[in-house]
């Protein structure tokens, strides 16, 4: 009996030191990104994990609808917003660390058409005919009032004189991913998203660029929750790394900062 004892007293301490590596990769982060970041992030979300062990969910929305699940309590470590207005919003409800905060990436707004349309080469300037040039069908682009590429776009517009005549014909999407999903489907002859996500879907091409000063800057900044794990100091630092630009920068975004390692 007592050499019995022995072997499980052995057993219980082989066991209980093997607990700890175990809830160690049980590591996870929660991260609420702007929808237009889906493609890129993937790839950097794999590449964090396979460096560090520790899994990452990203959760893809418009930024306004991030924000608000934030401040609602959704469990939240790190929020990447698709501008600035978004991103103040949550600092003004307390549920940003504010110090972490960080102006990520650039983008710019184009026109796509579907990939067969036979709409091509529009020059996108001052007195540009949108309303014109979509005929009798929709133009899809994020809702004007809340999502930022919608935001992005009606001021561009109203800057080039093309807004009053065309806001009639707009189909308005929850996400700058769902706007681009009615193009490539056919649904909407027209549509306005960030370059990156006509980079990214083979349905549509782009037909015209919106000059830079159209709009305001499109910015991503990015920071961590109030209530982030540990972990999402590494994982900001990661996307501060050259490795994570070089991701960014292959899908089309500007990098804004100056990469740490």
């Amino acid at each position: 009996m007592t050499r019995l004892a022995g072997i499980v007293a052995a057993l219980v301490i082989l066991c209980g030191s093997a607990a700890p590596p175990a809830l160690a990769q049980d590591k996870t982060l929660t991260v609420f990104a702007a929808a237009s970041m889906k493609n890129a992030l993937d790839e950097i979300d794999n590449a964090f994990t396979a460096r560090t062990g520790v899994k990452v969910n990203a959760s893809y929305a418009a930024s306004s609808t991030l924000a608000k699940q934030i401040e609602q309590g959704a469990p939240a470590d790190i929020f990447v917003s698709a501008d600035t207005d978004w991103m103040d919003y949550a600092v003004s409800k307390k549920t940003i660390n504010e110090p972490t905060r960080a102006n990520l990436l650039g983008n710019s707004i184009v026109l796509i058409a579907p990939k067969d349309s036979k709409i091509d080469n529009v020059a996108i300037a001052p007195g540009f005919d949108l309303a014109k040039l979509a005929g009798d069908g929709r133009i899809a682009t994020g809702d004007v009032k809340s999502v930022p590429v919608g935001k992005y776009a009606k001021a561009a517009l109203e800057k080039l004189g093309a807004w009053q005549a065309a806001e009639p014909k707009f189909a308005m999407a929850e996400s700058v991913r769902a706007a681009l999903t009615l193009v490539a489907r056919g649904e909407a002859g027209l549509g306005i998203v960030y370059a990156t996500d006509a980079k990214v879907e083979p349905g549509v091409k782009i037909v015209g660029t919106f000059p830079a000063d159209s709009h305001p800057p499109i910015i991503y900044p990015v920071a961590a929750t109030t209530t982030a794990k540990p972990e999402a100091k590494e994982y900001l630092d990661y996307l501060h790394s050259s490795a994570a630009k070089a991701v960014l920068e292959k899908y089309g975004f500007n990098y804004l900062v100056k990469p740490s390692t």
